[in-house]
Protein backbone atom coordinates (compact mmCIF):
# COMPACT_ATOMS: atom_id res chain seq x y z
CA UNK A 1 0.00 0.00 0.00
CA UNK A 2 2.82 2.36 0.88
CA UNK A 3 4.50 1.60 -2.46
CA UNK A 4 1.30 2.45 -4.32
CA UNK A 5 0.93 5.77 -2.49
CA UNK A 6 4.56 6.58 -3.12
CA UNK A 7 4.15 5.80 -6.82
CA UNK A 8 1.07 8.05 -7.09
CA UNK A 9 2.90 10.89 -5.37
CA UNK A 10 5.76 10.51 -7.82
CA UNK A 11 3.37 10.59 -10.78
CA UNK A 12 1.62 13.70 -9.44
CA UNK A 13 4.94 15.43 -8.82
CA UNK A 14 6.13 14.54 -12.29
CA UNK A 15 2.88 15.84 -13.82
CA UNK A 16 3.14 19.11 -11.91
CA UNK A 17 6.77 19.51 -12.92
CA UNK A 18 5.87 18.87 -16.54
CA UNK A 19 3.01 21.41 -16.35
CA UNK A 20 5.26 24.03 -14.82
CA UNK A 21 7.92 23.37 -17.40
CA UNK A 22 5.38 23.56 -20.22
CA UNK A 23 3.93 26.80 -18.86
CA UNK A 24 7.41 28.22 -18.56
CA UNK A 25 8.20 27.24 -22.14
CA UNK A 26 4.96 28.83 -23.38
CA UNK A 27 5.60 32.01 -21.41
CA UNK A 28 9.17 32.16 -22.67
CA UNK A 29 8.01 31.61 -26.24
CA UNK A 30 5.34 34.34 -25.96
CA UNK A 31 7.81 36.75 -24.43
CA UNK A 32 10.32 35.93 -27.17
CA UNK A 33 7.63 36.44 -29.82
CA UNK A 34 6.56 39.78 -28.33
CA UNK A 35 10.17 40.95 -28.16
CA UNK A 36 10.62 39.94 -31.76
CA UNK A 37 7.49 41.77 -32.91
CA UNK A 38 8.40 44.81 -30.83
CA UNK A 39 11.88 44.82 -32.34
CA UNK A 40 10.48 44.51 -35.84
CA UNK A 41 8.11 47.43 -35.21
CA UNK A 42 10.90 49.48 -33.64
CA UNK A 43 13.22 48.75 -36.55
CA UNK A 44 10.49 49.70 -39.01
CA UNK A 45 9.87 53.04 -37.27
CA UNK A 46 13.59 53.76 -37.07
CA UNK A 47 14.03 52.92 -40.76
CA UNK A 48 11.20 55.33 -41.59
CA UNK A 49 12.72 58.06 -39.44
CA UNK A 50 16.20 57.47 -40.82
CA UNK A 51 14.98 57.51 -44.42
CA UNK A 52 12.82 60.63 -44.04
CA UNK A 53 14.80 62.51 -41.43
CA UNK A 54 13.52 64.07 -38.23
CA UNK A 55 13.11 67.31 -36.35
CA UNK A 56 11.63 65.59 -33.31
CA UNK A 57 14.91 65.03 -31.43
CA UNK A 58 14.52 61.32 -32.11
CA UNK A 59 18.27 61.22 -32.71
CA UNK A 60 19.10 61.22 -29.02
CA UNK A 61 16.93 58.11 -28.55
CA UNK A 62 18.60 56.18 -31.38
CA UNK A 63 21.56 53.84 -30.88
CA UNK A 64 24.97 55.10 -31.89
CA UNK A 65 25.37 54.78 -35.64
CA UNK A 66 27.19 51.74 -36.87
CA UNK A 67 30.29 52.93 -38.70
CA UNK A 68 29.88 50.00 -41.12
CA UNK A 69 26.23 50.86 -41.87
CA UNK A 70 25.29 52.17 -45.30
CA UNK A 71 22.20 53.99 -43.91
CA UNK A 72 22.78 57.78 -43.71
CA UNK A 73 22.15 59.57 -40.39
CA UNK A 74 18.72 61.09 -39.76
CA UNK A 75 18.01 64.49 -41.34
CA UNK A 76 15.24 67.03 -41.01
CA UNK A 77 11.68 66.22 -42.00
CA UNK A 78 10.13 68.31 -44.74
CA UNK A 79 6.42 69.01 -44.55
CA UNK A 80 5.80 67.59 -48.02
CA UNK A 81 7.54 64.29 -47.41
CA UNK A 82 6.54 63.54 -43.84
CA UNK A 83 5.70 59.87 -43.49
CA UNK A 84 1.96 59.14 -43.72
CA UNK A 85 2.30 56.33 -41.21
CA UNK A 86 3.67 58.71 -38.62
CA UNK A 87 0.86 61.20 -39.31
CA UNK A 88 -1.76 58.51 -38.79
CA UNK A 89 -0.07 57.37 -35.60
CA UNK A 90 -0.01 60.94 -34.27
CA UNK A 91 -3.71 61.29 -35.12
CA UNK A 92 -4.60 57.74 -34.04
CA UNK A 93 -7.12 58.79 -31.40
CA UNK A 94 -8.89 61.10 -33.85
CA UNK A 95 -9.01 58.34 -36.49
CA UNK A 96 -10.53 56.07 -33.85
CA UNK A 97 -13.22 58.68 -33.16
CA UNK A 98 -14.05 60.00 -36.65
CA UNK A 99 -12.98 57.08 -38.84
CA UNK A 100 -11.06 57.24 -42.13
CA UNK A 101 -13.73 59.17 -44.05
CA UNK A 102 -14.22 61.72 -41.29
CA UNK A 103 -10.49 62.32 -40.92
CA UNK A 104 -10.10 62.63 -44.68
CA UNK A 105 -12.55 65.54 -44.58
CA UNK A 106 -10.85 67.11 -41.56
CA UNK A 107 -7.37 66.84 -43.06
CA UNK A 108 -8.66 68.28 -46.33
CA UNK A 109 -10.43 71.19 -44.67
CA UNK A 110 -9.30 74.81 -44.57
CA UNK A 111 -10.02 77.03 -41.58
CA UNK A 112 -9.44 80.78 -41.32
CA UNK A 113 -9.00 82.20 -37.82
CA UNK A 114 -9.70 85.94 -37.68
CA UNK A 115 -8.42 87.25 -34.37
CA UNK A 116 -5.55 85.30 -32.83
CA UNK A 117 -5.69 86.27 -29.18
CA UNK A 118 -6.84 84.19 -26.23
CA UNK A 119 -9.75 82.53 -28.04
CA UNK A 120 -8.38 82.25 -31.58
CA UNK A 121 -4.98 80.88 -30.54
CA UNK A 122 -6.50 77.99 -28.56
CA UNK A 123 -8.90 77.15 -31.38
CA UNK A 124 -6.03 77.11 -33.90
CA UNK A 125 -3.80 74.88 -31.76
CA UNK A 126 -6.47 72.26 -31.13
CA UNK A 127 -7.63 72.24 -34.77
CA UNK A 128 -4.10 71.43 -35.92
CA UNK A 129 -3.56 68.89 -33.14
CA UNK A 130 -6.72 67.19 -34.41
CA UNK A 131 -5.75 67.01 -38.07
CA UNK A 132 -6.51 70.32 -39.81
CA UNK A 133 -3.73 70.65 -42.38
CA UNK A 134 -4.56 74.05 -43.89
CA UNK A 135 -5.05 77.05 -41.64
CA UNK A 136 -4.89 80.80 -42.18
CA UNK A 137 -4.25 83.13 -39.25
CA UNK A 138 -5.33 86.77 -39.50
CA UNK A 139 -4.42 89.36 -36.85
CA UNK A 140 -2.64 92.72 -36.88
CA UNK A 141 -1.66 92.66 -33.19
CA UNK A 142 1.57 91.78 -31.38
CA UNK A 143 2.33 89.67 -28.31
CA UNK A 144 2.64 91.72 -25.11
CA UNK A 145 3.44 90.68 -21.57
CA UNK A 146 -0.26 90.92 -20.73
CA UNK A 147 -0.99 88.36 -23.47
CA UNK A 148 0.77 85.59 -21.57
CA UNK A 149 -2.06 84.92 -19.12
CA UNK A 150 -4.40 83.60 -21.82
CA UNK A 151 -2.61 83.06 -25.15
CA UNK A 152 -2.12 79.44 -26.22
CA UNK A 153 1.37 79.79 -27.68
CA UNK A 154 2.89 83.04 -26.44
CA UNK A 155 6.16 82.76 -24.48
CA UNK A 156 8.35 85.42 -22.94
CA UNK A 157 10.60 85.18 -25.98
CA UNK A 158 7.58 85.96 -28.19
CA UNK A 159 6.85 89.36 -26.64
CA UNK A 160 7.06 91.93 -29.42
CA UNK A 161 6.40 89.55 -32.32
CA UNK A 162 3.10 89.27 -34.23
CA UNK A 163 0.56 86.93 -32.66
CA UNK A 164 0.15 85.03 -35.91
CA UNK A 165 3.89 84.31 -36.03
CA UNK A 166 3.89 82.97 -32.48
CA UNK A 167 1.03 80.62 -33.34
CA UNK A 168 2.62 79.62 -36.66
CA UNK A 169 5.82 78.62 -34.90
CA UNK A 170 3.95 76.41 -32.44
CA UNK A 171 1.68 74.83 -35.06
CA UNK A 172 4.65 73.78 -37.17
CA UNK A 173 6.31 72.23 -34.14
CA UNK A 174 3.13 70.23 -33.44
CA UNK A 175 2.42 69.03 -36.98
CA UNK A 176 5.24 69.08 -39.51
CA UNK A 177 2.82 68.69 -42.39
CA UNK A 178 0.55 71.63 -41.60
CA UNK A 179 0.36 74.55 -44.04
CA UNK A 180 0.11 77.80 -42.09
CA UNK A 181 -0.72 81.06 -43.86
CA UNK A 182 0.08 83.75 -41.27
CA UNK A 183 -1.27 87.18 -42.23
CA UNK A 184 -0.27 90.22 -40.16
CA UNK A 185 -3.36 92.06 -41.24
CA UNK A 186 -6.69 93.51 -40.14
CA UNK A 187 -9.86 92.12 -41.66
CA UNK A 188 -11.91 94.83 -43.37
CA UNK A 189 -15.17 94.35 -45.20
CA UNK A 190 -13.90 96.39 -48.16
CA UNK A 191 -11.23 93.84 -49.08
CA UNK A 192 -11.92 90.96 -46.68
CA UNK A 193 -12.76 88.44 -49.39
CA UNK A 194 -9.11 87.75 -50.12
CA UNK A 195 -8.40 86.80 -46.51
CA UNK A 196 -11.31 84.34 -46.46
CA UNK A 197 -10.64 82.74 -49.84
CA UNK A 198 -10.87 78.95 -49.83
CA UNK A 199 -12.25 78.73 -46.28
CA UNK A 200 -14.46 75.81 -45.30
CA UNK A 201 -14.95 77.50 -41.94
CA UNK A 202 -14.15 80.95 -40.58
CA UNK A 203 -13.60 81.56 -36.88
CA UNK A 204 -14.56 85.02 -35.67
CA UNK A 205 -12.49 85.73 -32.57
CA UNK A 206 -12.47 89.51 -33.03
CA UNK A 207 -12.77 91.86 -30.04
CA UNK A 208 -14.04 94.90 -31.90
CA UNK A 209 -17.84 94.90 -32.23
CA UNK A 210 -18.19 96.66 -35.58
CA UNK A 211 -15.52 94.55 -37.28
CA UNK A 212 -17.12 91.42 -35.83
CA UNK A 213 -20.53 92.42 -37.19
CA UNK A 214 -19.02 93.23 -40.59
CA UNK A 215 -17.33 89.83 -40.76
CA UNK A 216 -20.45 87.90 -39.73
CA UNK A 217 -22.58 89.85 -42.20
CA UNK A 218 -20.04 89.25 -44.98
CA UNK A 219 -19.91 85.52 -44.32
CA UNK A 220 -23.70 85.29 -44.14
CA UNK A 221 -24.14 87.14 -47.43
CA UNK A 222 -21.49 85.07 -49.22
CA UNK A 223 -22.48 81.64 -47.94
CA UNK A 224 -19.30 81.15 -45.87
CA UNK A 225 -19.65 79.05 -42.73
CA UNK A 226 -18.62 81.09 -39.72
CA UNK A 227 -18.46 80.44 -35.98
CA UNK A 228 -18.33 83.45 -33.66
CA UNK A 229 -16.93 83.90 -30.18
CA UNK A 230 -18.83 86.17 -27.85
CA UNK A 231 -17.60 87.75 -24.60
CA UNK A 232 -15.17 85.76 -22.44
CA UNK A 233 -13.99 88.82 -20.52
CA UNK A 234 -14.94 89.27 -16.86
CA UNK A 235 -16.31 85.69 -16.70
CA UNK A 236 -15.18 82.89 -14.37
CA UNK A 237 -17.81 80.11 -14.40
CA UNK A 238 -16.98 77.43 -17.00
CA UNK A 239 -20.32 75.67 -16.39
CA UNK A 240 -22.13 78.61 -17.98
CA UNK A 241 -20.28 78.35 -21.31
CA UNK A 242 -22.37 76.92 -24.13
CA UNK A 243 -22.86 76.77 -27.89
CA UNK A 244 -26.04 78.00 -29.53
CA UNK A 245 -27.39 79.97 -32.45
CA UNK A 246 -26.80 83.68 -31.95
CA UNK A 247 -30.56 84.25 -31.81
CA UNK A 248 -30.75 82.25 -28.56
CA UNK A 249 -27.99 84.03 -26.64
CA UNK A 250 -28.89 85.75 -23.37
CA UNK A 251 -27.09 87.56 -20.54
CA UNK A 252 -24.02 88.27 -22.74
CA UNK A 253 -23.55 92.02 -23.39
CA UNK A 254 -21.30 91.46 -26.43
CA UNK A 255 -23.73 88.93 -27.91
CA UNK A 256 -26.58 91.36 -27.25
CA UNK A 257 -24.86 94.17 -29.10
CA UNK A 258 -23.81 91.96 -32.02
CA UNK A 259 -27.26 90.41 -32.27
CA UNK A 260 -28.97 93.81 -32.32
CA UNK A 261 -26.77 95.12 -35.09
CA UNK A 262 -27.09 91.96 -37.17
CA UNK A 263 -30.88 92.03 -36.87
CA UNK A 264 -30.90 95.56 -38.19
CA UNK A 265 -28.82 94.36 -41.13
CA UNK A 266 -31.27 91.55 -41.85
CA UNK A 267 -29.41 88.69 -40.15
CA UNK A 268 -31.37 87.27 -37.22
CA UNK A 269 -30.13 83.67 -36.98
CA UNK A 270 -27.99 80.96 -38.57
CA UNK A 271 -24.67 81.81 -36.90
CA UNK A 272 -23.36 79.37 -34.26
CA UNK A 273 -21.63 81.06 -31.34
CA UNK A 274 -19.94 80.21 -28.07
CA UNK A 275 -20.98 82.42 -25.18
CA UNK A 276 -21.50 82.47 -21.44
CA UNK A 277 -24.78 82.98 -19.59
CA UNK A 278 -22.84 84.15 -16.54
CA UNK A 279 -23.73 87.64 -15.40
CA UNK A 280 -20.45 89.17 -14.15
CA UNK A 281 -20.28 91.24 -11.03
CA UNK A 282 -19.14 94.84 -10.79
CA UNK A 283 -16.36 94.69 -13.38
CA UNK A 284 -14.94 97.81 -14.97
CA UNK A 285 -12.49 98.58 -17.74
CA UNK A 286 -8.92 98.82 -16.55
CA UNK A 287 -7.80 102.45 -16.02
CA UNK A 288 -5.85 104.42 -18.59
CA UNK A 289 -2.76 106.49 -17.95
CA UNK A 290 -3.33 110.24 -17.82
CA UNK A 291 -1.28 110.61 -20.99
CA UNK A 292 -3.81 108.50 -22.89
CA UNK A 293 -6.70 110.78 -21.93
CA UNK A 294 -4.82 113.76 -23.36
CA UNK A 295 -4.79 112.13 -26.79
CA UNK A 296 -8.53 112.47 -27.31
CA UNK A 297 -11.83 110.64 -26.72
CA UNK A 298 -11.30 107.25 -25.09
CA UNK A 299 -13.49 105.42 -27.59
CA UNK A 300 -11.18 106.55 -30.39
CA UNK A 301 -7.98 105.32 -28.78
CA UNK A 302 -6.35 102.30 -30.32
CA UNK A 303 -4.14 101.00 -33.09
CA UNK A 304 -7.05 101.30 -35.51
CA UNK A 305 -10.29 103.26 -35.46
CA UNK A 306 -12.81 102.00 -32.91
CA UNK A 307 -10.30 99.67 -31.20
CA UNK A 308 -10.22 100.48 -27.51
CA UNK A 309 -7.02 100.71 -25.52
CA UNK A 310 -8.93 100.09 -22.29
CA UNK A 311 -9.47 96.42 -21.60
CA UNK A 312 -11.70 94.23 -19.50
CA UNK A 313 -10.18 91.91 -16.88
CA UNK A 314 -9.84 88.39 -18.29
CA UNK A 315 -9.41 85.14 -16.38
CA UNK A 316 -7.10 83.16 -18.66
CA UNK A 317 -8.86 79.76 -18.71
CA UNK A 318 -12.17 81.19 -19.99
CA UNK A 319 -10.89 82.28 -23.45
CA UNK A 320 -9.22 78.88 -23.81
CA UNK A 321 -12.53 77.14 -23.04
CA UNK A 322 -14.22 79.29 -25.68
CA UNK A 323 -11.53 78.37 -28.22
CA UNK A 324 -11.80 74.65 -27.46
CA UNK A 325 -15.58 74.79 -27.85
CA UNK A 326 -15.10 76.33 -31.30
CA UNK A 327 -12.51 73.76 -32.39
CA UNK A 328 -14.70 70.86 -31.26
CA UNK A 329 -17.75 72.15 -33.11
CA UNK A 330 -15.87 72.73 -36.38
CA UNK A 331 -14.08 69.37 -36.28
CA UNK A 332 -17.38 67.55 -35.82
CA UNK A 333 -18.99 69.55 -38.62
CA UNK A 334 -16.13 68.88 -41.04
CA UNK A 335 -16.10 65.16 -40.23
CA UNK A 336 -19.80 64.80 -40.90
CA UNK A 337 -20.59 64.07 -37.26
CA UNK A 338 -22.17 67.39 -36.24
CA UNK A 339 -23.22 68.23 -32.72
CA UNK A 340 -26.96 67.91 -33.09
CA UNK A 341 -29.19 70.33 -31.22
CA UNK A 342 -26.57 72.06 -29.06
CA UNK A 343 -27.96 72.63 -25.59
CA UNK A 344 -29.36 76.15 -25.46
CA UNK A 345 -31.97 78.02 -23.52
CA UNK A 346 -34.90 75.90 -24.61
CA UNK A 347 -38.18 77.17 -26.00
CA UNK A 348 -37.17 80.79 -26.64
CA UNK A 349 -38.75 81.03 -30.10
CA UNK A 350 -42.00 79.56 -28.80
CA UNK A 351 -41.86 82.00 -25.90
CA UNK A 352 -41.52 84.96 -28.28
CA UNK A 353 -44.44 83.71 -30.35
CA UNK A 354 -46.59 83.37 -27.24
CA UNK A 355 -45.62 86.83 -25.99
CA UNK A 356 -46.46 88.29 -29.41
CA UNK A 357 -49.87 86.58 -29.56
CA UNK A 358 -50.69 87.60 -25.98
CA UNK A 359 -49.70 91.19 -26.68
CA UNK A 360 -51.82 91.24 -29.84
CA UNK A 361 -54.80 89.84 -27.90
CA UNK A 362 -54.29 92.44 -25.15
CA UNK A 363 -54.18 95.26 -27.70
CA UNK A 364 -57.34 93.95 -29.37
CA UNK A 365 -59.17 94.12 -26.04
CA UNK A 366 -57.99 97.68 -25.48
CA UNK A 367 -58.98 98.72 -29.01
CA UNK A 368 -62.30 96.87 -28.89
CA UNK A 369 -61.71 95.42 -32.33
CA UNK A 370 -59.80 92.73 -34.17
CA UNK A 371 -56.25 93.70 -35.11
CA UNK A 372 -54.28 91.88 -37.78
CA UNK A 373 -50.93 93.11 -36.57
CA UNK A 374 -48.97 95.15 -34.04
CA UNK A 375 -45.97 97.42 -34.79
CA UNK A 376 -43.33 94.70 -34.33
CA UNK A 377 -42.72 91.01 -34.99
CA UNK A 378 -41.31 88.04 -33.03
CA UNK A 379 -37.70 89.18 -33.54
CA UNK A 380 -38.58 92.57 -32.05
CA UNK A 381 -40.26 90.73 -29.19
CA UNK A 382 -37.02 88.82 -28.63
CA UNK A 383 -35.01 92.03 -28.60
CA UNK A 384 -37.44 93.67 -26.16
CA UNK A 385 -37.67 90.70 -23.85
CA UNK A 386 -34.03 89.51 -23.85
CA UNK A 387 -31.95 92.56 -24.69
CA UNK A 388 -33.86 95.53 -23.35
CA UNK A 389 -35.60 94.02 -20.31
CA UNK A 390 -33.11 91.14 -19.78
CA UNK A 391 -35.96 88.66 -19.44
CA UNK A 392 -36.99 90.24 -16.11
CA UNK A 393 -39.92 92.14 -14.73
CA UNK A 394 -39.79 95.93 -14.87
CA UNK A 395 -40.71 96.01 -11.17
CA UNK A 396 -38.06 95.74 -8.43
CA UNK A 397 -36.43 93.42 -7.49
CA UNK A 398 -36.67 92.63 -11.24
CA UNK A 399 -37.22 88.90 -10.89
CA UNK A 400 -37.62 86.48 -13.80
CA UNK A 401 -41.40 86.19 -14.31
CA UNK A 402 -42.98 82.75 -13.95
CA UNK A 403 -45.47 83.76 -16.65
CA UNK A 404 -44.03 86.79 -18.46
CA UNK A 405 -46.18 89.26 -20.35
CA UNK A 406 -45.40 92.22 -22.57
CA UNK A 407 -47.74 95.13 -22.06
CA UNK A 408 -48.05 98.74 -23.13
CA UNK A 409 -46.60 100.89 -20.34
CA UNK A 410 -48.43 104.20 -20.87
CA UNK A 411 -51.85 103.14 -22.06
CA UNK A 412 -52.69 106.71 -23.11
CA UNK A 413 -49.92 106.52 -25.74
CA UNK A 414 -49.60 104.27 -28.83
CA UNK A 415 -47.84 100.90 -28.61
CA UNK A 416 -44.18 101.31 -29.59
CA UNK A 417 -40.92 99.56 -28.74
CA UNK A 418 -40.17 102.28 -26.18
CA UNK A 419 -43.66 102.00 -24.68
CA UNK A 420 -43.65 98.26 -23.99
CA UNK A 421 -42.41 96.52 -20.84
CA UNK A 422 -42.15 93.07 -19.24
CA UNK A 423 -44.33 92.10 -16.26
CA UNK A 424 -45.80 89.08 -14.58
CA UNK A 425 -49.14 88.20 -16.17
CA UNK A 426 -51.01 89.09 -12.95
CA UNK A 427 -49.31 92.50 -12.85
CA UNK A 428 -50.28 93.14 -16.47
CA UNK A 429 -53.92 92.43 -15.62
CA UNK A 430 -53.72 94.86 -12.69
CA UNK A 431 -51.93 97.45 -14.84
CA UNK A 432 -54.70 97.51 -17.46
CA UNK A 433 -57.56 97.24 -14.94
CA UNK A 434 -56.25 100.21 -12.92
CA UNK A 435 -55.98 102.37 -16.03
CA UNK A 436 -59.49 101.46 -17.13
CA UNK A 437 -61.20 101.83 -13.76
CA UNK A 438 -59.12 104.69 -12.37
CA UNK A 439 -57.02 105.13 -9.25
CA UNK A 440 -58.65 104.98 -5.82
CA UNK A 441 -57.87 108.08 -3.77
CA UNK A 442 -57.65 108.45 0.02
CA UNK A 443 -61.00 110.25 0.20
CA UNK A 444 -62.76 107.36 -1.47
CA UNK A 445 -63.06 109.03 -4.88
CA UNK A 446 -61.50 107.78 -8.07
CA UNK A 447 -59.06 109.58 -10.35
CA UNK A 448 -59.59 108.50 -13.96
CA UNK A 449 -56.80 107.10 -16.15
CA UNK A 450 -53.81 107.45 -13.83
CA UNK A 451 -50.31 107.63 -15.25
CA UNK A 452 -48.04 104.58 -14.80
CA UNK A 453 -45.88 106.55 -12.33
CA UNK A 454 -48.95 107.19 -10.16
CA UNK A 455 -49.73 103.48 -10.08
CA UNK A 456 -46.24 101.98 -9.75
CA UNK A 457 -44.07 104.83 -8.49
CA UNK A 458 -41.30 107.04 -9.81
CA UNK A 459 -38.53 104.43 -9.42
CA UNK A 460 -40.22 102.08 -11.88
CA UNK A 461 -40.89 104.97 -14.25
CA UNK A 462 -37.16 105.75 -14.22
CA UNK A 463 -36.34 102.15 -15.17
CA UNK A 464 -38.76 102.39 -18.11
CA UNK A 465 -37.22 105.70 -19.17
CA UNK A 466 -33.68 104.29 -19.18
CA UNK A 467 -34.72 101.28 -21.23
CA UNK A 468 -36.58 103.48 -23.68
CA UNK A 469 -33.32 105.40 -24.11
CA UNK A 470 -31.58 102.13 -25.02
CA UNK A 471 -34.10 101.55 -27.80
CA UNK A 472 -33.68 105.11 -29.07
CA UNK A 473 -29.92 104.60 -29.31
CA UNK A 474 -30.48 101.55 -31.50
CA UNK A 475 -32.82 103.53 -33.71
CA UNK A 476 -30.32 106.39 -33.97
CA UNK A 477 -27.57 103.95 -34.90
CA UNK A 478 -29.60 102.74 -37.89
CA UNK A 479 -30.85 106.18 -38.99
Amino acid sequence: MDNIRSHKAQLIAAALSASVATAGLIASYNAYTRRGKRKELNDEILRSIESKGSNFNFQKHLPSPNPNSSVPPPSSVSGSSYDEGLIREQLARNYAFFGDEGMKKIRGGTVVVVGCGGVGSWAAVMLVRSGISNIRLVDFDYITLSSLNRHATALLDDVGIPKVKSIEKTLKSIAKWVKVDARIDLWRKEDGGALLEGADWVIDAIDNIQTKVDLLKYCNDNGIKVFASMGAGAKSDPTRVQISDISYTIYDPLARSVRRRLRLLGVSSGIPVVYSTEVPGDVKLLPLDEEEFKKGPVKELGVFDDFRVRILPVLGPLPSIFGLHIATYILCELAGKPILNPLAIKGRRKLYERLWKDLLHREEKLAGQTLNRIPFDEDDIGLLFEDIHRGRSVFPPHEVPTKPALVRWDLSQPLTMENCVVMEEKDAVKHIKTWREGLSLDDGSTAPSPSPAEVWGGAVQEVVRRRAEEIKKIQEWTA
